[in-house]
């Protein structure tokens, strides 16, 4: 039987069908070539890359720092709008750079908050459709193409968690984070959620549905403080991460 024509491209072999006709060096130097290779799965494998290496070479040397997540609809006369501005501005002054998604809301309110506290206000953006881009008190900002990308970002480099009421975005970060945590895939850090009133019903299914019915542990419970005050979401945060991001209890 006689052998199939056979193609070796890098560490890809193509055989029978499969064979394309020249090589990889053609293609390259071909300006004249199909230009449909820019949305191809490796081409995006490159820009993944990309994004990581900004990404972190943006926030290596940022320091302690919180992540303040929450809704991009909330008003800018409301309360919690208010509280995230108290919130950014307190942790500046405890001493941690301010990171959130960068966008209007309560986002907005926490970059306010540090920026006016003369802290260092961070923004990780996301493009979306309806995206209004990052607000007017990010003094850093990186824009992502990618949501898994921008959500490593907001892990690595922030060591606790302050979570504003939010939407679906931001109870996919909450519950991320969670499971990083219960899993030990992150060291432990702390996890606050502001607003008893809005989380209250979320907090008494996990414990009611969840923890009941065997779906989660009665200490998986213990990974994250619920409080209205400021002064203590703060104080829960700075307890638990050191002035040097590293973790004391």
């Amino acid at each position: 039987m006689q052998a199939p024509e056979e193609q070796r491209q890098g560490p890809v072999i193509r055989r029978r069908e499969q064979v394309q006709p020249g090589t990889t060096d053609q293609r390259l130097l071909d300006s004249h070539g199909p230009t449909d290779w820019v949305h191809s799965d490796p081409w995006r494998v490159l820009r993944i890359q990309s994004e990581f290496v900004e990404g972190f070479g943006a926030l290596a040397e940022l320091g302690p720092a919180i992540s303040v997540f929450g809704s991009a609809r909330t008003p800018r006369d409301s309360r919690e709008y208010e509280a995230g501005v108290r919130i950014g501005h307190a942790l500046t002054e405890a001493g941690f750079a301010v990171i959130t998604g960068g966008g209007p809301g309560a986002m907005e309110a926490a970059n306010k908050g540090a920026l006016e506290a003369g802290g260092v206000s961070v923004g990780l953006g996301i493009e979306l459709p309806f995206e209004q881009g990052l607000n007017q008190y990010v003094s850093l900002g990186l824009n992502f193409r990618y949501f898994f990308v921008r959500k490593m970002m907001f892990v690595k480099y922030g060591q606790g968690f302050v979570v504003l009421p939010g939407g679906l975005g931001t109870l996919d970060e909450l519950f991320e984070a969670l499971t990083l945590v219960q899993t030990k895939k992150v060291t432990r850090f702390p996890i606050v959620l502001f607003g008893t009133e809005y989380w209250g019903g979320l907090v008494d299914w996990l414990r009611n549905t969840l923890v009941a019915q065997g779906k989660a542990s009665e200490k998986d419970l213990m990974l994250f403080h619920v409080t209205d005050d400021v002064e203590e979401a703060v104080a829960l945060v700075s307890k638990e991460v050191g002035q040097h991001g590293s973790i004391t209890a």
